[in-house]
């Protein structure tokens, strides 16, 4: 494809083209090896790869998008206002639009993406779709899995996996919309069949610097035009705030406010929940979940609302609700064989963590054990409150590196203690995360719970910017082992 032709699918942020070629890939990477490559000068927060495209040219790139001319370097470039928008059309384009092949469903919000995501792929697959996935557990295409690396990927990932889902047939494609993706223009361009609006709490305030900017870039999901259609929860009040706003069509949903879809006659189980849907206060459907907690209730209502704005009907909504029995380190029972409870679950906010933590305490028979740390380099200010809710509501907490990144994990975990000692909560610290993991299997007794929060899905831990094989599913079956082994030798 011409680079003259990718330049007018980014019209509108186009300033200057000083020449043209055949593009052949794309890169935003300038140590990747390209034949006949675009290489896309963006400026990060911590680097301009202005400074890298000499690199990029020699790994084969012979044209460079960019928002500063670079006259030393002789290879057509295309000057743009918007680097990261412009990026995301241009990869749009050069994938052949595959996004218009398909329906598109966006799902954005604090909590709920991942579970509210699987969700409606079951849905739209009883209803006879061919679905892909795309989020924060990675993407799959039908039902095979293929490597992702962030909740909404960049531009150039997204859209060759998106031709990938519609070359293979997907008539619709459900996708994890993250704040950081609709502030950075990952999206620009494609139009959404519906979105939800999951709900807003405290996270990536390093990033937005405060909730009302972190608000407005969910907001921006749904006034850019990108939406055709909106479900939003009337029980979060940020999201009621925007639901005020909408022209589109939209559902609202709730458990606590009234709304189109509410969930009533609530029954909390240990393998689920069961309640009764009921549409616009007419039509009622039993639904027996096998996912724990309250928070999958709202999961689970956000996911119907979906479905039904999409033409969905009701007896297959509530029959692929059913079928759910679990979604990848989301309040995940692992096969342990003991006679304690170990789960697995990505809870790593305030609100998450006492989610879960409630959730367990719905039907738990002895005593939580809670194991969580809080990311490096992330929002420092939920440390503290992520301290004060486990003291408050585990029996004994242990607290440990989630991933420590670049900084110091005892300083990480000194900001938890200041906010778990005022509650007067039994804890411990065990800087080690798979020590802390064997120090809470060895305390647990018949009937207790062991939560392992923050990880989920993740199989890495990265400390000191390097990441590390680390899948707690592995780790807890090879512990369980190194127990067993040590207490047969010790009888």
């Amino acid at each position: 494809m011409n680079l003259s032709t990718l330049a007018s699918a980014a019209l509108g942020y186009v300033l200057e083209i000083t020449g043209d070629c055949e593009i052949d890939s794309l890169s935003a990477d300038s140590r990747e090896q390209t034949s006949n490559g675009l290489f896309f000068c963006i400026m990060g927060a911590h680097h301009d790869a202005h400074r890298f495209a000499g690199q990029a040219i020699n790994n084969g790139a012979v044209a460079l998008m960019v928002t500063q001319l670079q006259p030393q370097l002789n290879v057509p470039q295309i000057k743009v206002s918007n680097d990261r928008a412009a990026m995301a059309l241009i990869a749009r384009a050069f994938f052949g639009y595959a996004d218009r092949q398909m329906k598109l469903i966006g799902i954005t919000g604090t909590k709920g993406k991942t579970t509210t995501s699987y969700l409606v792929k079951a849905i739209l697959e009883a209803a006879g779709h061919t679905v892909g996935l795309i989020g924060t557990t990675g993407n799959m295409v039908r039902d095979q899995w293929v490597k992702g690396s962030l909740t909404t990927p960049d531009p150039i990932d997204l859209h060759r996996t998106l031709r990938l889902m519609a070359d293979a047939g997907c008539t619709f494609v459900v996708m994890e919309v993250s704040a950081h993706a609709i502030a950075m223009h990952r999206g620009e361009g494609v139009v959404f069949e519906a979105g939800c609006f999951t709900n807003l709490s405290q996270d990536h305030l390093d990033f937005f610097g405060g909730m009302e900017n972190y608000f407005q870039a969910k907001r921006a999901f749904f006034m850019n035009g990108s939406v055709k259609n909106a479900v939003v929860s009337l029980d979060d009040p940020w999201v009621s705030r925007l639901s005020g706003e909408l022209q589109m069509p939209k559902i609202s949903y709730a458990i606590c406010t009234n709304a189109d879809l509410f969930a009533r006659d609530i029954h909390i189980e240990e393998g689920g929940v069961a309640f009764m849907l009921s549409l616009w206060n007419d039509r009622y459907y039993p639904v027996r979940l096998k996912l724990m907690g309250m928070f999958n209730i709202y999961n689970a209502i956000a996911a119907a609302g979906i479905g039904l704005i999409i033409g969905v009907e009701p007896e297959i909504i509530t029959k692929a609700l059913e079928s759910v029995t679990s979604v990848p380190g989301r309040a995940e029972v692992l096969d342990t064989h003991t006679e304690y409870k170990v789960i697995l679950d990505y809870s790593h906010s305030p609100d998450s963590l006492e989610n879960i933590l409630t959730a367990v305490r719905e039907f738990i028979k002895g005593r939580l054990i809670v194991v969580f740390g809080c990311g490096g380099d992330r929002d420092q200010g939920k440390r503290p409150l992520m301290g004060a809710i486990a003291g408050r509501m585990a029996d004994f907490s242990i607290l440990t590196s989630d991933n420590p990144r670049a900084e110091d994990p005892h300083e990480i975990l000194h900001a938890i203690e200041e906010g778990i000692k005022p509650t007067g909560g039994l804890y411990t610290v065990i800087e080690n995360r798979r020590e802390a993991i064997r120090h809470a299997l060895q305390q647990a007794q018949s009937g207790d719970v062991v939560l392992l929060a923050g990880k989920g899905h993740e199989t890495y831990q990265e400390i000191e910017g390097v990441k590390r094989p680390f899948d707690e599913k592995v780790i807890v079956a090879q512990l369980l082992v190194e127990m067993g082994s040590k207490e047969h030798s010790d009888a």
